[in-house]
């Protein structure tokens, strides 16, 4: 079928461009404040809100987040009147574009965010669309119910943006589609009118809308033929609307609604099923010689009546092997390709027994069969990371979603793999599949040259071929994540032109104005328009090297794919990311947030100085923690030392910059006056203030007698050398804690020695932002530490965020310097030190209850596997806590933090110490202990003294 993609649709919708009403965007803005809405339309909320999880970059006029049904409806009368286009967006998890707009965004995810009632009985619950999927989750599961569609964003997504692009996830198998999920509707035509949908003893039944009712039976009654041929053909076909659900024999306006993308009306309450879980689940992984052959076994797969089906490729299990290490992937099946297949039911030993049939009946190269509750959660988050991981292609380039979510007959998934492998190769670029293989579901993100002249061309040339060939298959080109702006304009690919006109019918019918989401399904915009990644933005005399992104800190920030893992709580999983936005829920507050107000700075369209960055990186806590846990990448401390750095460089900077950013300066001078310091410390809060610290807060002390004053070093012809970086923190403040370090070193027989001169991190430096002294500071550390390192003497460091610095930031600030390389090659902590300690054994703690806090930056840099190894082998009773403490270094002390750095640690930590009140604390960090010290009066010890028994 040839068809010309740039034709206009057959519906003669009128254009809903904001310009065409003739009103400005400070209008706009003033319409909805006269209404009395709670509206956003600064340069970097416009920012954030211009993209979602896909290539788009359109920013809207003015944020709403309304906070109830009325302000729903006022926004939706200021987009009638003004003649502005009205898009409705939930977490902004969207991958194809279908919830940003050029006129007015509605921000449900807020305020309108509740479970409103369960019912266990009939086995529904009401929910506001902006509910995310885990808190209805959290609020069913007492009832022994659940939701049952589960995508990979469930942390995160909303029950509003599921419905949007009927969402599926990976155990579509039992549980269906959210189409199958929904039992009724309240919604807002874009002409105001009010109707619900629902059913009535099995009967769907719609009240109000009439009109409405009568234009969209009206087109479907002149293309029946069509909508009984060309729609439903099998389980994954999402593209363009659900017209087998209009068909008259079938009308059910509940389930058609499901997947219109925002295009025919507005949400505003939803009636969901929930479903009873099997208590019983049991994996089994099947591995296979390459993708194309996990891909023609699915079908076999799904005939022993499996929960899920999921499929993944090596190419992806390599780049989660290069961003977090060789552990970070379990033992799986010899092979390249492999199936997660999940089976459930009600007795062990009836689905382990299902589970080893199909891991005999020879299906693959070889098959594990998976019981252990952990173990399986360790395999979901790989699967659940994916889109994530895929963001960085097997070439080491970023990959980009746009034909992310195709679709065809199970059967035909195999062929239709082999024919995709042979299409990404002919455009020279590499990809990673994976997906729900046994509903014939594929993902994949996809290396396109956007940086390059001529982009986009590559991209719209290969997602027209990538079209044609899932028409070819009888395929859709989505899956599960919607049309959106990456595939609208290929449906002619997929359906008929009579299929394509009866979309348009259906649009005029709800949105005779086309104010709903223009630009998507009907008369849709190009797919290579407003691509946000599109070009290259390189700054000049950037302070950082960012080594992994080829020096440019576009690329880097464009890491950020919009996944949105940073606004879900990742404590469960043991992540830190992101404390701050936890604690305010305001999406300026999240890793993403900054990442897209940061995008806008590299293009141009933000200054350094904008008081929109700098609000969006005011409550960054500096804590790594997206280093580790964004699955794209982030590390957003980098990037705001950076901000700072560009921001205040030959200019007066804030007062704590002065002191507590300069604070191993100041504790060097102090340990000669220590009293008189510590006096200085004890003064009125005025002076407090001027420090720009908040008077709250308490002053830890200077030592008495700083630790590097009192180290006597001992010569002992058997013990080992190693080089002790006593740190700033545990030189001036915690003597004792190096003292111990001290005593466990000898112990397990070695000498410390400490570096010749002084020596500093220069961490406080760091994380203002005064990079360049950083820089020098660290240019004559690595100077002292560089003979003994090369020497092969470990260095271990006490102070993990210090640590860490001379692990990972030192080659960032000195990128060439080899030794750098030397010395960050040579740096241990000392868990790390003692775990290869040949004989060495560690003390019995089997009679001591550990609430362990690990430091953010040794979860994020330095790992904490070793650390929780030797506690195991103590015998100690250890919980450890996920997520930051809040205080993170200076932080938590600065004035106008102190309410956030308190949310921050009410989130896990200071509920583990109340349950635990007689447990001993383990803090590595500083900040740590001093924030346990500060919040609950408690001591709490560092590694070394806990060893130290």
């Amino acid at each position: 079928m040839s068809v010309d993609l740039g034709s206009p649709s057959p519906a003669g919708l009128p254009s809903a461009d904001p310009s065409a009403g003739g009103i400005s965007s400070a209008g706009v803005v003033a319409a909805l404040e006269r209404a009395g809405l709670e509206v956003r339309a600064d340069k970097g909320t416009l920012g954030m809100y211009s993209s979602d999880a896909s290539l788009y970059r359109i920013p809207p006029l003015a944020v709403v987040r309304p906070r109830d049904v009325d302000e729903v409806a006022a926004a939706l009368a200021v987009a009638r009147e003004t003649g502005v286009p009205l898009t409705s967006r939930g977490a902004g998890t969207s991958v194809a574009g279908n919830a940003v707009g050029r006129g007015i965004v509605l921000d449900f995810s807020r305020h309108l965010n509740r479970v409103l009632s369960i019912d266990p009985e009939a086995r529904t619950a009401v929910v506001e669309p902006g509910t995310v999927h885990a808190v209805l989750q959290k609020a069913a599961m007492p009832h022994g119910v659940r939701f049952g569609p589960d995508p990979s964003t469930h942390p995160r997504c909303t029950i509003g943006g599921m419905i949007g692009n009927n969402a599926c996830g990976s155990r579509s198998l039992a549980y269906g589609r959210t189409s199958d999920n929904v039992a009724g509707l309240e919604l807002l035509t874009a002409g105001g009118e009010r109707f619900t949908t629902g059913y009535d003893g099995g009967i769907a039944v719609v009240s109000g809308a009439e009109s409405v009712l009568s234009g969209v039976r009206n087109s479907v009654g002149s293309h029946l033929a069509t909508a009984r041929t060309e729609f439903d053909r099998f389980g994954r076909q999402v593209s363009g609307y659900a017209v087998q659900h209009l068909l008259p024999e079938r009308f059910d306006l509940t389930r058609a609604l499901v997947g219109s993308e925002g295009t025919l009306a507005v949400i505003t309450r939803a009636t969901v099923k929930l479903v009873v879980d099997s208590p019983v689940r049991v994996v089994v992984v099947l591995g296979f010689a390459d993708i194309v052959a996990a891909g023609e076994a699915s079908p076999a797969v799904v005939a022993h009546g499996p929960t899920s089906c999921e499929g993944l490729d090596s190419r992806l299990l390599d780049v989660l092997r290069a961003r977090r290490g060789p552990d970070a992937v379990p033992s799986l099946p010899r092979g390249a390709a492999w199936l997660f297949v999940e089976l459930a039911g009600d007795e062990l030993g009836e689905v382990t027994s299902r589970a080893q049939k199909l891991a005999a009946d020879g299906i693959g190269l070889d098959a594990l069969v998976v019981t252990d509750p952990a173990t399986q959660a360790r395999l979901w988050r790989i699967r659940e990371d994916g889109a994530g991981l895929a963001g960085r292609a097997p070439s080491d380039k970023p990959a980009w979603p746009g034909w992310e979510d195709a679709a065809v007959p199970p059967q035909k998934l195999g062929a239709y793999l082999a024919r995709f492998d042979e299409l990404v190769a002919s455009y020279g670029m590499t990809s990673a599949p994976f997906g729900h293989f046994g509903d014939g579901c594929m993902h994949v993100r996809l290396d396109f040259p956007l940086d390059q002249p001529g982009g986009t061309k590559v991209m719209r040339e290969f997602l027209t071929d990538a079209a044609r060939l899932v028409g070819e298959f009888g395929g859709s080109l989505s899956g599960e994540h919607g049309d959106g702006r990456a595939r609208s304009e290929l449906l002619p690919h997929m359906y008929s032109p009579e299929a394509i006109a009866l979309f348009a019918g259906i649009k005029h019918a709800f949105d005779p104005g086309n104010l709903l989401n223009p630009g998507v399904l009907v008369d849709p915009d190009p797919v290579d328009a407003d691509v946000r990644p599109a070009g290259r933005f390189p700054l000049k005399q950037l302070a950082m090297a960012y080594p992994h992104d080829d020096g440019d800190l576009g690329q880097a920030v464009h890491r950020c794919t919009g996944v949105g893992k940073c606004r879900a709580d990742n404590s469960a999983a043991g992540g830190v990311m992101c404390p701050s936005y936890l604690a305010t829920r305001e999406e300026k507050d999240s890793t993403r947030g900054r990442a897209r107000v940061l995008q806008e700075v590299v293009r141009g369209e933000l200054a350094w100085t904008d008081p929109s960055v700098h609000d969006a990186m005011d409550l960054c806590l500096s804590c790594k923690g997206c280093a580790s846990d964004c699955p794209t990448g982030i590390d957003m401390a980098t990037y705001k030392s950076e901000v700072l750095h560009q921001s205040y460089k030959g200019k007066l900077r804030p007062r704590s910059h002065y002191t507590l950013g300069k604070l191993p300066f100041w504790s060097r001078l102090a340990g000669w006056t220590p009293r008189l310091a510590n006096l200085a410390t004890r003064l009125p809060g005025a002076a407090l203030w001027l420090a720009g610290v908040d008077k709250r807060r308490s002053v830890p002390a200077f030592a008495r007698r700083p630790f590097h004053r009192s180290f006597v070093p001992e010569s002992v012809q058997t013990r080992t050398p190693v080089v002790l970086f006593a740190d700033s923190f545990s030189d001036a403040f915690s003597p004792e804690v190096a003292d111990a370090t001290v005593r466990v070193l000898r112990a397990a027989g070695y000498e410390p020695q400490l570096p010749s001169g002084s020596v500093c991190c220069g961490l406080t430096w760091i994380t203002t932002g005064q990079l360049d002294s950083a820089k020098k500071i660290l240019t004559r550390t690595v100077a002292a530490l560089a003979p003994d390192a090369r020497a092969g003497i470990p260095i271990v460091g006490i102070e993990p965020s210090c640590t860490a610095v001379l692990r990972s930031d030192v080659q960032e600030l000195l990128p060439g310097n080899e030794d750098a390389k030397t010395v960050a090659a040579s740096v241990h902590t000392l868990a790390e030190l003692l775990a290869k300690t040949p004989g060495w054994t560690p003390p019995d703690l089997s009679d001591i209850e550990v609430v362990a806090q690990p430091h953010c930056h040794h979860h994020a840099i330095l790992g904490w596997k070793a650390d929780a190894d030797l506690l195991a082998s103590t015998g100690a009773k250890v919980k450890r806590l996920a997520g930051c403490c809040g205080l993170a270094g200076n932080f938590g002390v600065e004035l106008g933090h102190y309410e956030v750095s308190v949310a921050v640690a009410e989130q896990n930590l200071l509920p583990a110490l109340d349950a635990a009140p007689d447990a001993v604390v383990l803090a590595d960090g500083f900040s740590c202990r001093t924030q346990v010290a500060d919040l609950r009066n408690r001591p709490a010890l560092h590694l070394a003294q806990l060893l130290d028994r």
